[in-house]
């Protein structure tokens, strides 16, 4: 676990190279938001980094975003749902969460609209897309793509702010700046389509070891957590 001092320099570090970054690309870096991947760190570790320079928190299990939201870990920063969601617990995200970034399928997407009808609001949601084409991973292919858009634009409850992906942890970094680009290229159609309720202004991708990359390519959230906060603990996870 790192201390609030070592957490705090981390920040600095993490924002003076997604600044660089940015910069490097031609970009403004106020157009890039950090989001601390907090999954398996405590209540308590998670207030703490948020009275630090970071712009929302992203959470992989849905215990853990029930918990930390209704303790007020992120001190009324947003939280987003990061992880693969399954449809059984999607009454616990939908309006918990200010986004739910791992929309992969037209099943959940379906159950995502229900809950947030029932609620009466408009759940931002961003489409998971596996870029890597990977077995083990979540996301729908870039093929798919357009079908959960064209569904989630004719949902009356949810609005489609744009794209997420991991691209293969076993990639090279030429390797991986390239399905970044992919990804870019992607958000640029999914924009091209002019729909009349989504706002596709969003591309989540890059963590710890890859963000610069990313930012580099058009990300607008880097999802950082080992970065910020030290190796996780496994053993806390639910």
């Amino acid at each position: 676990m790192a201390t609030k001092e070592q957490m705090a320099e981390a920040v600095a570090r993490i924002r003076a190279n997604m600044a660089d970054a940015a910069r490097a690309a031609g970009r403004d870096p106020a157009d890039i938001l950090l989001c601390a991947a907090c999954k398996t760190r405590t209540v308590e570790e998670v207030r703490e980094s948020a009275a630090l320079d970071i712009d929302l928190f992203g959470e992989n299990h849905v215990q853990e975003l029930v918990e930390k939201t209704d303790a007020g870990a992120y001190l009324g920063k947003p939280g987003h749902f990061i992880g693969h969601l399954q449809t059984n617990k999607v009454n616990k995200v939908v309006g918990r969460a200010a986004m739910i970034e791992s929309v992969d399928s037209l099943h959940l997407l379906d159950k995502v609209e229900a809950a947030a009808a029932r609620l009466g609001i408009v759940q931002d949601i961003l489409i998971e897309i596996n870029i890597g084409a990977e077995a083990s991973k979540s996301g729908v292919s870039p093929e798919g793509l357009w079908a959960l858009a064209d569904a989630a634009e004719a949902a009356g409850h949810l609005r489609l702010r744009g794209l997420m992906a991991i691209p293969p942890a076993d990639a090279s970094p030429d390797e991986t700046r390239a399905f970044f680009a992919r990804m870019r290229r992607l958000l640029t159609e999914l924009q091209d389509r002019r729909y009349a309720t989504a706002r596709p202004d969003t591309l989540s991708m890059g963590m710890s070891g890859d963000y610069e990359s990313a930012i580099r390519e058009g990300a607008t959230i880097v999802r950082i957590g080992t970065a910020i906060y030290g190796a996780r603990d496994y053993s806390k996870k639910p």
